[in-house]
């Protein structure tokens, strides 16, 4: 049983569990996951920022999720590499590494939500109203647009947090392989009620918002593209709509089969990878989806990579 220890400064962190002949098979696994994250989406955001081609609002605004993949992973994924290789009894972790942990986990999944809608407003625009785009999507416009998408997710889980570290803690056991809200607010011997009714609101908020703002954006963009006759106009809308939505889908299914797995503390070992493969799988598959969908980046990349076979 678990000494009753009150507000410990050093928690015990569950991490991923694995047996001794699994382990360094497990790490080399996340390992080259972690590698193949950074890779990418590093590179995304570099081609963009040196590319002039590719300074338009659309690649702009996507640079914040290669950067977004790029912090959520960075904070979670080298903590869990060492806890695999760390017997589960020395797994130890401060409460101020753990708070960092929950802030970026949560700040990772908020963001996705927040950049993904600020993108369809742009595909909105673009597609609905060609003319007036480059009145509307203004250097000014992309960075309210950004700002406004780290700003909210910002606020909302900076409260979140709040409301959680002003508890009382009297256990030391975070049972799941990183810290995020509901471990550490499962630390407290306090009433959790208020944690429960504003975690609840902010992800009813949250889904609801981004599912809305899509469909919505998603119906008007139809209707345009049904009731014109211009081949070009619907080709382009098809292409850059069906990477937005390929991306949000693979987001949203993430995060609902870990509210589902939620329910059922049977499978808490399933909701464990889950949350893991949250980060790891959208962070692998958003700069493949974009890289081989978007005409522009594909081309750069192409020349990039000719010219590198020309040059010896």
């Amino acid at each position: 049983m678990e000494n009753m220890t009150y507000n410990s400064l050093i928690l015990q962190i569950e991490g991923l569990q694995v047996n001794a002949q699994s382990a360094y098979p497990v790490f080399l696994l996340f390992l080259v996951f972690y590698v193949i994250i950074m890779v990418t989406n590093v590179g995304i955001v570099i081609l963009i920022s040196v590319e002039r081609n590719l300074h338009e609002p659309m690649y702009i605004l996507f640079c914040n999720l290669p950067f977004n993949d790029v912090i959520g992973n960075s904070i979670m994924v080298p903590r869990l590499l060492v806890d695999i290789l760390t017997p589960p009894s020395e797994r130890y972790i401060t409460i101020t590494e753990c708070a960092v942990q929950a802030f970026c986990t949560h700040m990772y999944g908020t963001t996705s939500h927040t950049v993904l809608m600020i993108m369809a407003f742009d595909r909105y625009v673009a597609i609905c109203n060609p003319l007036r785009y480059s009145t509307i999507m203004t250097n000014k416009m992309v960075v309210i647009l950004t700002a406004s998408a780290w700003g909210v997710a910002m606020f909302f889980v900076a409260v979140l947090l709040g409301l959680t570290l002003r508890l009382n803690r009297c256990r030391t056991m975070i049972t799941n392989p990183f810290c995020d809200n509901a471990s550490l607010f499962k630390l407290s011997c306090e009433p959790v009620f208020i944690n429960n009714v504003y975690g609840l609101a902010f992800t009813v908020l949250l889904f609801v918002s981004s599912m809305g703002s899509i469909a919505l954006t998603y119906i008007k963009i139809t209707a345009v593209c049904l009731t014109s006759k211009n081949r070009t106009l619907n080709s382009r809308a098809l292409k850059t709509c069906s990477t937005h939505l390929a991306v949000y889908l693979i987001m949203l299914v993430s995060g609902f089969v870990i509210i589902t797995l939620h329910r059922f503390p049977e499978y808490a070992e399933y909701r464990k990878l889950a949350a893991l493969l949250f980060h790891i799988v959208p962070g692998i598959l958003n700069p493949v989806i974009y890289g081989l969908q978007s005409t522009e980046i594909r081309r750069v990349m192409v020349q990039i990579c000719s010219s590198k076979k020309v040059m010896p």
